[in-house]
């Protein structure tokens, strides 16, 4: 294969930008059941993110493409080198048998979290640095953010909910985090899609990505003391 230009748009943590990528078959045989990828890279070439999304490329002896690949920022922000190459799945990367990867160094901005939404019903009370701390993993890269929440059973002292108990106040962020994330933090298009204990929830779904983070403290009062959203 043949590289002959790679446009590479600004790049924001955790999001998708698009990629525009001309390459000629170079070779005697047509591409088949080839995919155009890309890994991310730091600095001295080591893999930060191996599996890139996959774009399928064919074309036959001597044709040039133009593509249009999708491509998502790596978490956290930061200097990276963003290199391409074509993959044929289970098999290999071209790279592997002598073909050149190009590289590119990018600068990966931090994402825009103006337009983060926190679904908190009325009556739950945020630790000091709630705030702080989802709009911190928002600028990292995450879409989504939740956390954990300390519940609190009123004057009969009644043991925290089942529903809750995964979501018990202590440790930190959890990347396999395998419940709904409650009263979330969530960047648009993404809304609650599911409810736990009667409050929003958001399960994760599609490829963006999420924070379960126990740091981030909510305080459920009992439910004679709330008020309803």
């Amino acid at each position: 294969m043949r590289w002959l230009a790679l446009d590479v748009p600004p790049v924001q943590a955790g999001t998708l930008a698009r990629i525009g990528v001309e390459l000629e078959n170079a070779g005697g045989a047509p591409w088949r059941g080839l995919n155009l990828s890309y890994h991310w890279l730091d600095e001295r070439g080591n893999p930060i993110v191996w599996d890139g999304i996959r774009t399928p490329v064919e074309a036959a002896p001597g044709e040039l493409l133009r593509v249009d690949a999708p491509v998502r920022g790596p978490i956290p922000p930061g200097s990276y080198r963003l290199a391409l190459d074509l993959v044929d799945e289970e098999r290999f990367w071209l790279a592997e048998l002598g073909n050149h990867t190009p590289t590119v160094d990018v600068d990966v901005e931090p994402r825009d979290a103006t337009a983060a939404r926190a679904f908190v019903p009325n009556g739950l009370e945020l630790a000091p640095d709630w705030e702080e701390r989802v709009y911190v993993a928002h600028t990292e890269g995450y879409a989504a953010v939740g956390g954990s929440i300390a519940y609190e059973g009123g004057r009969l002292k009644r043991a925290t909910p089942a529903e809750l108990e995964p979501y018990r106040p202590g440790g930190g962020r959890n990347p396999g985090f395998a419940h709904p994330l409650v009263c979330p933090s969530l960047i648009p298009p993404l809304e609650p899609n599911a409810e736990v204990f009667g409050l929003p929830a958001w399960r994760p779904e599609g490829d963006e990505p999420w924070l379960y983070d126990a740091r981030v403290a909510l305080r459920l009062p009992p439910r004679s003391d709330r008020r309803r959203a």
